[in-house]
């Protein structure tokens, strides 16, 4: 399982640098980060043809190994997020990935992240 979400990742994902609100070092990865889909508008959102996109939270799917805590900031591009929530998933005692959804930072200017 872990294998094969690796190769997905690394492949499918955006790079996204992690930085722990802590302090420490600055690390580069591949992750699946994306806004959040709404089932209605509100005020942040944008419609598509799948549903509302918030465009104040994001879901982020990261390497198992690579831990994030409330508060840790993530940067793609020009978009700058910082970790609301975040938890670890297992396969049986193997992490597998970490999921996280994420806001914008105050200081963020853009919406981009390739």
């Amino acid at each position: 399982m872990k294998r094969a979400f690796d190769r997905m990742r690394i492949r499918y994902g955006q790079e996204v640098t992690l930085t722990p609100r802590q302090g420490g070092e600055t690390v580069r990865v591949r992750a699946f980060l994306q806004p959040v889909l709404r089932q209605r508008e509100e005020g942040g959102a944008a419609v598509t043809p799948l549903g509302g996109v918030s465009r104040e939270r994001w879901l982020y799917l990261g390497p198992g190994e690579t831990a994030l805590q409330l508060g840790d900031r993530a940067d793609c591009g020009d978009l700058a997020l910082a970790v609301q929530q975040a938890r670890q998933v297992f396969w049986g005692d193997a992490p597998v990935y970490w999921w996280a959804t994420l806001r914008r930072r105050k200081e963020e200017g853009h919406e981009q992240c390739h």
